[in-house]
């Protein structure tokens, strides 16, 4: 088996986890936009002064 019936269609079972799965992705990539820091935000950070070898 296939998993699909005669009709060459996925099972409901499969198409009710397929919609599960594009649902929890959304929310993943909603939840990851939302916790973004855009990069005008971040620092670039610098060695301090007394590591790179100036006196």
């Amino acid at each position: 088996m296939s998993g699909k019936d005669d009709t060459g269609t996925p099972n409901t079972g499969e198409r009710i986890d397929a919609d599960e799965r594009e649902e929890a992705k959304r929310r993943l990539l909603a939840q990851a936009e939302a916790e973004r820091i855009p990069v005008e935000e971040t620092t670039r950070a610098v060695p301090d002064r007394r590591w790179r070898g100036e006196p």
